[in-house]
């Protein structure tokens, strides 16, 4: 009870009581906690100083079918180079970030027990992304659920037709928040705001702060309900032992 007391305490003066701000996911490849892999592949390189992924996974993310997902880019065609590195780029991104903390939610899946929900995107990665696509072709809006997967890869269900891009998502937006279940939102924020998380980077991970900010943003929301709660608690802890 007392623990439980000071991590209340802890919450409602603004600290964090669980490090958030450092963590994996409960998910299909995923390390249960992040540390340094120095030998990450490619596009997920800039994840090795504190990674949530291993060096198998930053390799096989960068290929067709891999056994991560047997998911395959090249459904409706040969996929283009340009626009399969962002797939990749965010391949990396969900299997190696260790600052997603605040918009990791319970998943009702049977390959993971965690996802993320409404990450907020820089508006330069969700429309570069968009742009590199929208030449290229796809079956389906959300990638997520709805293929036929009799084969042991995904291929376009029954009835569904392979169209351009842009038909299929209008907008930057469309896509970023309908391919993967609203795993991201977009967003207006630039890079240099520091409140949006960035799928590319060189150097030093930028998305530690923005996490930061977003965490201590909902705790300053939560501040009154936590007070409350631990004022209660105290009073039931204390009208128990006396």
């Amino acid at each position: 009870m007392l623990l439980f007391l000071g991590c209340l305490l802890t919450l409602s003066s603004g600290a964090l009581c669980l490090d958030q701000l450092n963590m994996c996911m409960d998910a299909k490849h995923h390390k249960v906690e992040p540390g340094p892999e120095g030998a990450l592949h490619r596009q997920c390189a800039p994840w090795r100083e504190n990674a949530c992924c291993t060096a198998n996974t930053s390799e096989e993310a960068h290929n067709d079918n891999s056994y991560l997902y047997y998911f395959n880019w090249n459904h409706c065609g040969a996929m283009s180079s340009k626009c399969k590195q962002h797939l990749i780029q965010d391949t990396c991104f969900y299997e190696c970030s260790p600052h997603l903390g605040p918009w990791i939610q319970s998943a009702d899946e049977n390959w993971r027990k965690e996802r993320i929900l409404n990450v907020p995107l820089c508006k330069e990665d969700c429309e570069q992304w968009w742009e590199d696509c929208k030449d290229d072709f796809t079956c389906k809006t959300n990638w997520h659920k709805g293929w036929d997967w009799s084969s042991g890869i995904n291929k376009c269900p029954a009835g569904s037709h392979c169209r351009k891009w842009t038909d299929v998502y209008a907008t930057p937006k469309s896509m970023c928040e309908q391919i993967w279940s609203n795993s991201y939102l977009y967003t207006t924020l630039t890079k240099d705001s520091g409140r949006c998380m960035q799928l590319w980077f060189t150097g030093p991970n930028p998305n530690k702060k923005v996490a930061e900010y977003y965490l201590n943003t909902a705790q300053r929301g939560q501040s009154f309900p936590v007070t409350t709660l631990l004022f209660l608690t105290a009073t039931s802890f204390f009208v128990t032992i006396f």
